[in-house]
Formats: C-alpha cells, structure tokens, sequence
C-alpha cells in the first residue's frame, strides 16, 4: 500500500527509510495490506460521515464569521511503543509540577523572581498576569492547572521536544475519543490483533480531578456541584464543551445560568438556585466576571471573583495562569524545573529567541526566511511566520511587525517536523504531525493515554491546527499486559 512511500530527510512515525515498516507498526501495516483499494475508499469514507452524523464540529473564524466543520479524520494511527510513552508521561508530569510551583509562586512569595532566575518585568508586564485579582488567594490543593494540553513535536532524530504548554483553556480532548470511536467502528479489523492502553475510566479520572477540587467553604455534608460554564455555541471549541459535560455527568451552563448572591454561586434551575461548588470554565480570565475584569463581557457571571477571592466556589483552571504559558514565559520553563524540582528537564524545548535582545533581533531579521516567527499572544497558528514557506512581501510585513514591536515576537528554528502517512482522497502520502498531551491534575495527577495526533493533511504544511485544514489521527500506546479493550 506504500509502495512509492519516501521518508525523505524527516524522521517518519511509521516506516524506515528502507521502505519497510518500523517494529511497532508491523502488524498495522499487514492488515492494512490486505484491504483492497475499493475497501479503503469506502471505510475512509465511512469514517468521515460517521464524524459529519455525530455532528463532531469545530468552528473556524474568518473574516465574514464562524464557519462550522467537521474535523478532517486519517485512519493511519501514530503508534507509540510504551517505553517511548513511559518517557513522555514522566516529563509531562515534571512539567506540569515546576509549572504548577511557578504559578503558586509568583501569586504568592515570588522567590523565582527574588531569586533572578526570572526577570521581574517579564512577569508584571505580562497581560496574562492577575496579581491584583488573585494574589495571595489560596485555592483547593494549591493546584492551578487542573487541565493542560501539552504540545510535542519530534525532531529528524525523532527526539520529542515540548512546542507549547497550554494551561487555560486546551481544547481537543473529545476528538481522542471520538477517534477511538470511529476508528472501531470502521476498522474493527484493526484492533483485534493489536494491545492498545483503553481509553475506558480516563474520563472518570477527569471528574474526579473536577471534583476534587473542594472549595474551602463547601458544605461538607452534601455533596459537591460542579458545572462547566461554556461562552455559548458560537465558540470554536463548543462541540468539547458539550461532549466533556455529558461524559461527566455535569450540567453545562452559560453564564446567564448562574447568579452570584451573598458571594455565593448558584444555578438556576427549575427548582429554583442551587449552589455551585466547582466551575470548570472554558471562558478566559476577560470574560469571566464584568465586575473585576472587561465590564463589557456578557459571557461571564458577574461578582463570581468575590465568591472566588471569599473561598465559596473554586474555579478550574485558576485565574491568571496565562502567565505560564505565554510564549515567551515558555523560554523559562526549563530553568524552572531547575529551581523548584532541582532536576533537568525529561523532555526538552525547541530552541527559542527573544527578539527584545537586539543582538538576536539583528540575526532574526537577517535569517527571518530560515525561522519560525510567532506573536507571543497568539494561538491556533494566528500571526505566525513560517520563513521557509513564506513568500517575500508576507517576510517584510513580519519585519515590520517585529521592527515596531520586538517585545511581542519570538522566532524558532525550522524544526523538521516528524511526518506519518495519511490516506486521503485514494492515496497515501507523508504528512507532518505533532501531539497534544492532556495531563489532569486533581488529588494525583494522571496523563491522557496518547492524547490527540494532528496532522498538517495539505501536503507539504507544517500547520497541523485544525482551524488551518490540520486533521486528527488515533493514537495507540501498546501495552504490555495484551489488553485489548482499546
């Protein structure tokens, strides 16, 4: 089925330069043979509708609005053996414990900027920083970041490296579900020969993580509410937002749902208000409250930081921890495993400019068709540069960007993203990929078993986000034990 397959220079998921197929991926790769051309059309097809009858959506703004899609679906898995994913749960978990410290830190103490590791002016002159809302609050378990959806890319030697730490709110976790779902349904073929971790319980482990989190003033005898306040349907990320609700058996709200009275928080119901304890909210820090933050904002609940601030309602993940995972902050994060863990990072970063340093802004605007160019405030593949598939007027208009603005920019290395074969529209052919680890934090903290694979499926992009025509691919992490009930 790959017969005219070329690694080229990349490190390739699933085959060798030699045009086999690596260990892990044998069995895969001999079932698979076996189909005929007819058979892959039509389950590739199948699959597709089974994503569009679900109604498994994401919207992607533009200029004339919110346009909704399904997200495309490749049915080649990225397989990873389970000494690779013992590797990167230990680092995950490292991670997110020295980010965890930072945040619980500098809210508090501050001893990483006493101690210069650092700057002061990169912390307070960040948007993302909340001192004067949240500083000194202590929160349930001291935990801030209750979900994070970690980005790794891997390198042409196949080395993972940390992309991005996304620490409010990730988005994505529904579609490694509804991967697994629609891969057993149209390739059922696939699992009975293969021992992959199960999904089975993960989203029981996210409930208990939610409701773990007990503010300090809940009513002990009863048992705790948690809610997930979502924007509304118009939000990018709504379909997540309704899938994680159901499956944990949680009311999903909207703002106008809720009602802060006395600095408590309730729900309207039909029963009448119903206090809330928990709120896993998929609204950022601006909109959450018009008293404390944007008055402007008609998604969030007025007077719900005072109930916060009081200790009567607990809000995951916390208030102000865009601050740890802005790109720039990102520079820092191995220094902080350092100083909190006294441990080198598991896994490690790509390297990463600054371009407020004048020397590295010179060498960026000389090698800018070489580099990778992000804005230190953007997500989703929004106001990036990618210099070697960029053309001359969009590298002047960065320049000039960066020129105007340098506090705003950093630039990356061209990484040579990883690839893996997709199969679409007939055929196979090499794309790039990256994965989004989700790592849930609660009384102990538990990573997601494989998390989602993106895939750039235009051939030849190295934008894998889905809002940028990137699809997903199901995710197998091999057991040892032989279970099967993937």
């Amino acid at each position: 089925m790959l017969t005219n397959y070329q690694t080229g220079v990349y490190f390739d998921e699933m085959m060798k330069q030699d045009g086999a197929p690596k260990r892990h991926y044998q069995w895969f790769y001999q079932l698979v043979n076996q189909f005929t051309e007819r058979d892959l059309m039509k389950k590739h097809e199948t699959a597709q509708l089974n994503f569009l009858r679900q109604g498994i959506t994401f919207t992607v703004y533009n200029h004339t609005g919110g346009t909704e899609r399904t997200m495309p679906f490749d049915f080649v898995p990225i397989i990873i053996p389970r000494q690779d994913w013992e590797e990167i749960e230990k680092g995950m978990k490292q991670r997110m414990t020295a980010l965890n410290h930072f945040l619980e830190d500098i809210y508090h103490d501050q001893e990483i900027i006493e101690a210069g590791v650092i700057p002061r002016e990169l912390i307070e002159n960040n948007p993302y920083y909340y001192n004067k809302q949240v500083s000194g609050i202590d929160i349930p378990l001291r935990n801030h970041i209750f979900l994070a959806g970690v980005d790794l890319i891997r390198d042409e030697k196949g080395q993972y490296r940390v992309l991005e730490d996304n620490l409010r709110n990730p988005s994505g976790m529904s579609y490694v579900f509804q991967n697994r779902y629609v891969m057993r349904q149209v390739y059922p073929e696939l699992f009975f020969q293969h021992s992959i971790e199960t999904l089975e319980h993960q989203l029981s482990e996210l409930h208990q993580a939610v409701t773990s989190h007990l503010p300090a003033n809940a009513n002990p005898t009863k048992a705790a509410t948690a809610v997930l306040l979502t924007p509304g349907i118009y939000n990018s990320a709504y379909y997540d937002h309704v899938f994680l609700a159901q499956q944990m058996g949680i009311e999903l709200v909207e703002g106008r749902d809720l009602i802060v009275k006395d600095d408590v928080v309730y729900m309207k119901t039909i029963k009448g208000l119903k206090r809330v304890d928990i709120i896993y909210r998929r609204i950022d820090d601006d909109f959450l409250d018009p008293e404390a933050f944007r008055p402007d904002s008609a998604l969030g609940v007025s007077g719900l930081l005072r109930a916060y601030q009081k200790g009567n309602v607990s809000i995951l993940n916390g208030i102000g921890n865009g601050v740890a995972d802005d790109k720039a902050m990102y520079v820092y994060v191995p220094d902080m495993i350092r100083f909190y863990l006294g441990e080198d990072p598991i896994i490690p970063n790509v390297e990463t400019y600054f371009l407020s340093d004048p020397e590295r802004l010179d060498y960026v605007l000389d090698h800018i068709h070489e580099l990778v160019v992000k804005n230190v405030g953007a997500s989703g593949g929004y106001d990036m540069l990618i210099g070697p598939q960029s053309e001359e007027s969009e590298r002047e208009e960065f320049k000039k960007k960066i020129i105007e603005n340098p506090h705003q920019y950093i630039a990356q290395p061209t990484i040579k993203l990883s690839r893996a074969p997709a199969y679409q529209e007939g055929r196979f052919y090499p794309c790039h990929v990256d994965l989004r680890v989700f790592v849930m934090n609660g009384e102990k903290t538990n990573v997601l078993h494989g998390g989602l694979s993106r895939v750039a499926l235009k051939e030849g992009s190295l934008v894998v986000n889905s809002s940028q025509g990137g699809g997903g691919k199901d995710t197998w992490i091999l057991t040892e034990s032989g279970d099967q009930h993937a």
